[in-house]
C-alpha cells in the first residue's frame, strides 16, 4: 500500500493554481504563466508551487536556454506528479464542498444574506 502524501492548505489561491495545472495535467507550465492564468500575483503562486512541490504533487525543472540568447531569465517549468493527479482533483473537491456545507450552516459566511 503507497503512503499517502499530506498536501498542502486548500487555501483559494491554491486551488486555482491546482485548477490551472488541472486543465492539461501533462502540460508543462512556467511560473509567470501560471500567474496569468490563475489572475494572481508571483509573490502568491511562487511559494504555493513551491509547497505543491515539496509535498510531492508536482516536478519542475529549468529550461536549457541561454538567457542571453533569449533575452530573459531561464523559466522554471512545472506540471502535476502522474500521480498526484488525482488527489489533486479530490483535495479541490473537498474544499469545494466545504465551502457548500458552511454555507448551510452559516449562510453569511458563504455569500448568503
Amino acid at each position: 500500500m503507497v503512503a499517502a502524501r499530506k498536501g498542502p492548505k486548500m487555501t483559494l489561491p491554491t486551488q486555482l493554481v491546482l485548477g490551472v495545472l488541472l486543465e492539461d495535467p501533462t502540460l508543462e507550465r512556467y511560473g509567470l504563466e501560471i500567474c496569468q492564468v490563475a489572475e494572481l500575483p508571483s509573490g502568491t503562486v511562487h511559494p504555493i508551487l513551491a509547497r505543491l512541490e515539496q509535498c510531492g504533487w508536482l516536478e519542475s525543472r529549468w529550461e536549457d536556454a541561454d538567457p542571453h540568447e533569449r533575452g530573459r531569465p531561464r523559466r522554471r517549468y512545472y506540471r502535476l506528479d502522474p500521480d498526484s493527479i488525482a488527489v489533486a482533483r479530490a483535495a479541490i473537491a473537498r474544499a469545494r464542498g466545504s465551502v457548500s456545507r458552511l454555507g448551510l450552516l452559516r449562510p453569511h459566511a458563504a455569500g448568503g444574506t
